[in-house]
């Protein structure tokens, strides 16, 4: 083992080899030692679709950590509910039933400081991202993934097709028959005459 502080495997390799020279409880004390667990408290999300829709749009649909145009997630389901052989989608994402746009580019918020490790569960550590960098990241922190916040994108150039969907479902109402896609629009109509109120 090297000197100094342990990496994560040499602190498995630690308590292993306590196992073996002082049993359970050796092993155990190993784990407090050198990786302690830190259960993580139980907190109700304080942001829902209106709140993402918000986040998309201060961030120009953009994933703050890769810098690359995301999509908003309602677009994906109204292209899987016209085309749904060649654009499938499950509702538990099956990775083998769901088109990997699903994803690549749909857009979600994620706490830049997990909740998990001491974050707050405020607009100020919530950043847009997609699915993928999402799940890769669960609870590390960027600096752990080796990854920098990019600039949010600007609303002006890049709306993550937003305002096509918003159009789309106006002139196609049976589509807001689907809970989530009207969920979706009521949200991006609000957040937009919000943003108009403000200017």
């Amino acid at each position: 083992m090297s000197e100094g502080p342990l990496d994560k495997a040499e602190v498995i390799e630690a308590v292993c080899l306590a196992l073996d020279e002082k049993g359970a409880e050796g092993a155990a004390a190993a784990v407090r030692r050198e990786w302690a667990f830190k259960p993580g408290s139980a907190v109700k999300r304080l942001y829902g679709t209106r709140e993402s829709v918000r986040v998309f749009m201060r961030d120009g649909f953009l994933d703050r950590y890769s810098g690359e145009r995301l999509v908003f997630p309602p677009v994906l389901r109204v292209i899987s509910l016209v085309a749904p052989v060649d654009f499938p989608y499950h509702p538990a994402w099956k990775t083998g039933e769901t088109h990997p746009a699903f994803n690549e580019l749909s857009a979600t918020i994620d706490h830049v400081i997990p909740v998990t490790r001491g974050g707050e569960d405020v607009e100020a550590n919530w950043v847009t991202t997609s699915m993928a960098r999402s799940f890769a990241k669960m609870n590390s922190t960027p600096e752990e993934m080796g990854w920098s916040l990019h600039p949010p994108g600007r609303l002006d150039r890049w709306a993550g097709m937003m305002y096509w969907f918003i159009g789309y479902a106006t002139m196609q109402p049976q589509l807001l028959e689907n809970v989530s896609i009207d969920r979706w629009y009521r949200a991006a109509r609000l957040a937009l005459e919000e943003r108009q109120l403000r200017r």
